[in-house]
């Protein structure tokens, strides 16, 4: 475990560390805020190809949903049928319900590594992560704009973070259909789509909001990336 540990240290944190330092020390007014929207930015921007496949492929899934249910109905009693049925459905809509899952995979790691760099800051008592060319004689403003204090929690901050994830889960949300169902699936799916935003809000209501920051930043990034990733798709039907 030590190996995997300074492995992640060498590879993913103490990179992010330098560059957000290196951030700080060039941006106005040594602005944490302003620090960390610009590294989750470029961040996202690196990992864009990724996160279009994931987006593509959660809205394919979504979309079929109509007749995986009906397949599931159909098939009810005969649970071989059903599988051999939405392995088939898969293969003629030329989707891959696990490539979703790969890229997120993929990018866990990264996300794993901000989270932290996020949650312990760049305090004095960081400064040792810095490399030996590197040098930081200011002193990091955890007060973003001037009025917003990053170092404890803001329920603004949680409030707006709960809200864009909704958000967020409602453009991947399935249409309506005339048809009503009890499904259990569906049900479950509507109640996460509450669920996962309150359950964000509640959580940055209790740690420091350099936090619920990147979280905003990430998914406000998200849905906007969203929105291109549809209009393209339509685009070209």
């Amino acid at each position: 475990m030590s190996f995997i540990g300074n492995f992640f240290y060498l590879i993913l944190y103490q990179p992010l560390f330098n560059i957000l330092v290196l951030l700080c020390k060039y941006l106005p007014w040594n602005d944490l805020g302003l620090a960390i929207i610009t590294l989750t930015v470029l961040i996202k921007l690196a990992l864009y190809p990724l996160g279009a496949k994931a987006i593509k492929s959660q809205k394919a899934l979504a979309k079929i949903q109509p007749k995986i249910k009906e397949i599931q109905e159909k098939f009810k009693s005969d649970k071989e049928a059903q599988s051999r049925e939405t392995l088939a459905l898969y293969k003629r809509e030329k989707i891959n319900p696990f490539s979703g899952i790969a890229v997120l995979l993929i990018q866990l790691p990264i996300l794993i590594a901000l989270y932290q760099l996020f949650w312990k800051g760049i305090g004095p008592d960081q400064m040792n992560n810095l490399y030996a060319f590197m040098s930081f004689s200011g002193q990091v403003n955890l007060n973003f704009l001037g009025f917003l204090n990053l170092g404890g929690p803001n329920w603004a901050i949680a409030l707006i973070a709960g809200v864009l994830q909704y958000w967020q889960a409602k453009m991947l949300a399935p249409k309506k259909t005339q048809k009503k169902t009890s499904d259990f699936s569906d049900q479950m799916q509507k109640q996460m789509t509450i669920f996962m935003p309150g359950f964000t809000f509640l959580l940055l209501l209790s740690i420091p909001s350099a936090l619920g920051l990147y979280w905003i930043t990430t998914t406000l990034f998200t849905i906007i990336q969203q929105y291109f990733v549809f209009k393209a798709d339509n685009n070209t039907k």
